[in-house]
């Protein structure tokens, strides 16, 4: 548990740059977002994912690495188009698929998914259901949330 008193900040390299905030939804399990994420809902629809039934939407989504189909891709930028897309996504292993995803919906919609990459350690320090900031020069300041603010 953090100290509500003293956030702890992390330094990330920003893949896709960029601003949020919002609570994090950690998982330690890859996902795909083609046949993971449904885009109408943003509801990880993965049955055998440990967040299975969880929405990413407006979240920071925090997961090690995508995995299989380039069409992720797509399904990231359809999730940014109907607004359901998480606030930002932190991944301790690269993955350029979903930052395609989120560069190709920064030029049609003019409006992307910012995509960290830290350390697996750094990625070992965030708790689920933390208060994040994301800011475009890769800093993350984790503070606990408010009591009642924490995600169910």
């Amino acid at each position: 548990m953090l100290d509500d008193k003293k956030p702890i900040c992390l330094q990330a390299k920003p893949i896709i740059p960029g601003t949020a905030q919002g609570l994090t939804l950690v998982s330690n399990e890859p996902l795909s977002f083609w046949g993971g994420i449904d885009p109408e809902t943003g509801e990880i629809i993965d049955r055998r994912h440990e967040k299975s039934g969880q929405t990413v939407s407006h979240r920071i989504f925090a997961f090690p690495n995508g995995k299989g189909s380039s069409t992720a891709s797509a399904t990231l930028l359809e999730c940014i188009h109907k607004g359901t897309a998480p606030a930002a996504i932190i991944n301790s292993s690269i993955d350029t698929v979903l930052a395609l995803g989120s560069i190709v919906a920064d030029e049609l919609y003019g409006k992307c998914v910012p995509i960290m990459l830290v350390s697996s350690e750094d990625f070992a320090k965030l708790p689920d259901g933390a208060s994040v900031q994301i800011h475009p020069d890769g800093r993350i300041i984790v503070t606990e949330p408010a009591r009642g603010e924490r995600p169910k």
